[in-house]
């Protein structure tokens, strides 16, 4: 146990978790992918496939994501070191166990109820050192946490009762909080890659405002998904995703560079959060009945934004705190593109035909794929 403590593995919380959550992002859509297409075996999880599908990606994949960045950010932020060794092989070892469990014969209370650890024991390592280094502007992480944590609970309480609402309040509103925290982490991140990939003086600092307000906006989005107030168009909503789709807009024409486009690390995180924007301004239009289905703008945050952003990020954190050059070899280029035309696919084509289905499922599984073809052994190996 202690020579397996002091592996590079287990040295940061990037390299178990992000290796984690890759591959488990590959292999759950293509169970996923294999269920719908009629290939799967007869094995079914706990609630059944639609309702594992839900709750493993905002729960399972994104969670993990979520969970490697922060304790690789929140040490830098602090100066305390963080969580390494045993604590970490114990988190790491929550989360597995909890996606182990749904295809267990465990009672289904059981299987709920491990599913639940991970996220409050994250919050609590990451809380307790923002507040002994007293980073109080860092507190809105520990408070959106929390939030993902309740919606966990509320999709767990509607799984326990066969309530599919409650499963869809709880997904949705987990999902756009995971959208809320890659606008404020994206919105500290993206700019710094952008000026110092490209060699930019340092941007005047902004008016913060737009940036309180769009913290706002993402996260009382979040809050009427979870409250099932999304599920039938509302005009006053609409307003509501204008004013963050808006604000989103407008942070991508202030950081865009011509040169982005000739460095995959930068097109690849710009690109990912246009599809952020696009899905909030599709949740207007829905909200205004110009479009007719909601899963549109949810898959377009979930594939585009989310899993698009996820990726660059992954990929770019990997090679910067591995001491390796901030330059990906042209498969993981090929891999974010992939993803990125992965949710062109579940959005624009999956409406005219089932094929844009599959093949969405197959370019994401391949992205995700090639990034572990790639990353396994610079995250398994010392830090040059």
């Amino acid at each position: 146990m202690r020579r397996l403590a002091a592996a590079p593995l287990f040295s940061l919380g990037f390299r178990p978790l992000f290796l984690a959550g890759a591959g488990f992002a590959a292999l759950a859509i293509l169970i996923w992918g294999l269920w719908l297409y009629g290939h799967w075996f007869d094995l079914q999880p706990a609630g059944g496939m639609l309702a594992w599908h839900r709750h493993e990606m905002p729960f399972g994949f994104a969670a993990a994501i979520v969970a490697g960045f922060l304790l690789t950010a929140v040490p830098n932020w602090t100066g305390i070191p963080g969580v390494r060794g045993g604590g970490l092989i114990a988190l790491v070892s929550v989360w597995v166990v909890g996606r182990l469990a749904w295809w267990l014969p465990l009672p289904t209370g059981l299987i709920l109820a491990l599913q639940w650890g991970f996220l409050p024991l994250l919050a609590v390592m990451l809380g307790r050192d923002l507040v002994a280094a007293r980073k109080r502007e860092n507190y809105p992480i520990v408070f959106m946490l929390g939030l993902m944590a309740g919606c966990q609970a509320l999709t767990l309480i509607g799984l326990y009762n066969d309530d599919a609402g409650l499963q869809r309040q709880g997904v949705l509103g987990a999902l756009w909080l995971v959208a809320a925290l890659m606008t404020v982490i994206g919105g500290r991140v993206i700019p710094f890659f952008i000026q110092r990939g490209l060699n930019r003086p340092p941007a005047p600092a902004a008016n913060p405002l737009p940036t309180r307000l769009l913290l706002i906006g993402s996260l009382l989005t979040a809050v009427t998904f979870a409250a099932g107030l999304n599920d039938s168009p509302r005009w006053w909503l609409a307003g509501l995703f204008v004013l963050t789709g808006s604000l989103q807009l407008m942070r991508l024409i202030r950081w865009h560079d011509r040169g982005i486009w000739r460095m995959p690390l930068l097109w690849s995180l710009y690109l990912a959060y246009g599809w952020m924007a696009l899905a909030t301004w599709a949740m207007a239009l829905w909200h205004l009945g110009l479009i007719g289905q909601q899963s549109l703008a949810t898959h377009a945050l979930a594939v585009g934004g989310v899993g698009g952003l996820i990726l660059a990020m992954i990929a770019r954190v990997s090679l910067g705190h591995t001491g390796r050059l901030l330059q990906p070899s042209k498969g993981m280029a090929l891999g974010f593109a992939l993803v990125l035309f992965a949710a062109g696919c579940r959005v624009l084509l999956v409406p005219f035909s089932s094929l844009g289905l599959g093949l969405s499922v197959v370019l994401w599984c391949a992205g995700f794929t090639l990034f572990l073809r790639h990353y396994a052994a610079i995250l398994l190996k010392p830090r040059l």
